[in-house]
């Protein structure tokens, strides 16, 4: 199944549509959630729209510490299955980093990213992708297990973002949450003169 979120620029301005996911859980501070589509568009009654299905990949980049503005370059991607293939390891040898050894986790609906011993501090990160690109990350470390939960909140926002960028989504001010409602799976996101969203069912 195929989701799809269409923007409607109907303010005056020149900028980027940005979707972005936040997790289910949000206690997990270290994970951050990066600008995962975004696209420039002008205004008055600019159009685009963004498609994506639910299949999911584990990721890394290499990029040190994560702050915000800083961009994830997703320098690798492995399929995942929630069920039979959601664990995955991640070491560093012969002068790179790779994935390796993905498996069956300790629980189905979540992923897994073991770091070996082989991992410097601040060098890399890792993450997962929705629809091969990169949607969270969080900085690499050595001996630890990364647990991702997936079914994220999705959002739109409208500014100066590029694709992989790492958000503080606290800050983020125009924003607005995209629920889908049960068996719908297009979305229309329609920024208006005053800058406010409206988020509605796209019309077939």
């Amino acid at each position: 199944m195929q989701y799809s979120i269409q923007f409607v620029n109907n303010s005056t301005n020149s900028g980027d549509f940005c979707v972005f996911q936040t997790p289910p859980d949000m206690s997990n501070s270290n994970i951050l959630s990066l600008a995962w589509l975004t696209k420039r568009c002008h205004p008055k009654n600019y159009r685009l729209k963004f498609t994506w299905s639910i299949d999911y990949n584990f990721t890394w980049s290499e990029v040190g510490e994560l702050i915000p503005g800083v961009v994830f370059d997703a320098q690798q991607l492995w399929p995942a299955d929630l069920v039979t293939a959601n664990h995955v390891d991640f070491t560093r040898y012969d002068g790179a980093y790779t994935f390796l050894d993905q498996r069956k986790g300790a629980q189905a609906g979540n992923l897994y990213i073991h770091q070996d011993d082989t991992i410097p501090l601040r060098e890399a990160s890792v993450g997962i992708a929705m629809g091969g690109k990169a949607s969270f990350a969080v900085e690499a470390q050595p001996n630890l297990t990364e647990v991702f939960i997936p079914h994220p909140t999705y959002w739109v926002a409208f500014g100066d973002y590029v694709e992989g960028q790492v958000l503080d989504v606290e800050t983020i001010t125009n924003k607005a949450v995209v629920e889908f409602p049960p068996n719908v799976y297009n979305m229309t996101a329609t920024l208006g003169a005053d800058n406010a969203w409206t988020i509605t069912p796209a019309k077939c």
